[in-house]
């Protein structure tokens, strides 16, 4: 009985990151959207941010007991951390890359962040290092990306700086994902989704400095604009943030992460929902290539990174 529970919870825990992955690749159709109606990719980042922590915090002060703090200040930075890596600077770094590369050179080599994790990951956790069967799946997982996001035309157009900034978000990822590790196992999710709002936000300050460009009202509350906002800042960012963080707990940031090749995936079906683009047999191939990829990928994964209150009983 506890081992069916325990299965039920796995798969729980793989439903959950697949939805959270959907609704992520939604986002860049949103954004978009946003885009073409006249806010800039800063804006956007720290409006939905501002709704998210908002609502985090309010949900926060309603818990008992409330804590405001990390326990040790060496913990506050690791929430610091955790806000950079995973807010401001990734999605600067990855908004940024598109002024100087092509669409489809960032979408590349942000959503191969799991090949990253997998090589920061291992160097400082062994028990979390892909073995056999698993590094032929994430990397079968890998080329369905590219056979996505190139969709037939296998032409890269080569930016140094646009593709490094790509590369950087991709690092930024796979830091937010190693850190997530230590985090997880000290703090609670509510609290971690928390700071990272928190963090994200505060370390935007210097780029408002910088670029003072701060969004106009009467843009921000036009209906539609709003809308989209509240999606991001509401779904896209609060749930799914906390979401995220519970599976990289409960899952492994390994096997999580992994589910970041789908991304292209879902953008491709809600382009095709929302904006009319069509759908492909290389986006066909290329979601056979990721779901086969990723369910290699998952196979014998190692039992040690599971606690011993997480491991289901040998006598059962």
């Amino acid at each position: 009985m506890r081992r069916n529970r325990f299965t039920m919870s796995k798969w729980l825990y793989h439903i959950v990151a697949f939805l959270v992955v959907a609704v992520w690749g939604s986002t860049f159709v949103f954004t978009k959207i946003l885009l073409l109606s006249g806010l800039s990719a800063a804006q956007i980042f720290t409006l939905r941010f501002i709704i998210a922590y908002l609502l985090l915090m309010g949900f926060s002060l309603t818990r008992h007991p409330f804590r405001l703090m990390s326990r040790s200040l060496c913990d506050e930075l690791l929430m610091f951390a955790l806000g950079v890596s995973g807010g401001s600077l990734y999605f600067l770094t990855e908004n940024s890359a598109m002024n100087y590369t092509t669409t489809t050179n960032t979408s590349l080599i942000v959503c191969l962040c799991p090949l990253f994790a997998a090589l920061l990951i291992s160097a400082f956790y062994k028990s979390e290092r892909l073995k056999g069967v698993q590094i032929i799946g994430t990397l079968m997982a890998a080329v369905g990306v590219a056979v996505v996001v190139l969709n037939g035309h296998f032409v890269l157009h080569l930016s140094p700086r646009g593709d490094a900034l790509a590369f950087a978000a991709c690092l930024c990822w796979a830091v937010y994902s190693l850190l997530m590790i230590p985090a997880g196992r000290r703090y609670d999710t509510i609290f971690i989704t928390r700071k990272v709002f928190f963090y994200g936000l505060l370390s935007m300050i210097p780029y408002f400095l910088l670029r003072p460009n701060l969004p106009q009202a009467e843009v921000v509350f036009r209906p539609t604009i709003m809308a989209n906002l509240l999606f991001l800042g509401c779904v896209a960012s609060m749930l799914c943030f906390v979401a995220w963080n519970w599976v990289l707990k409960h899952l492994g940031a390994m096997t999580a992460t992994n589910y970041v090749y789908f991304n292209p995936v879902t953008t491709v079906i809600f382009a095709w929902l929302i904006l009319s683009e069509k759908i492909t047999v290389y986006f066909l191939i290329g979601t056979c290539l990721i779901l086969f990829g990723m369910y290699l990928a998952d196979r014998k994964v190692p039992d040690s990174r599971l606690s011993t209150m997480e491991r289901p009983s040998e006598n059962v």
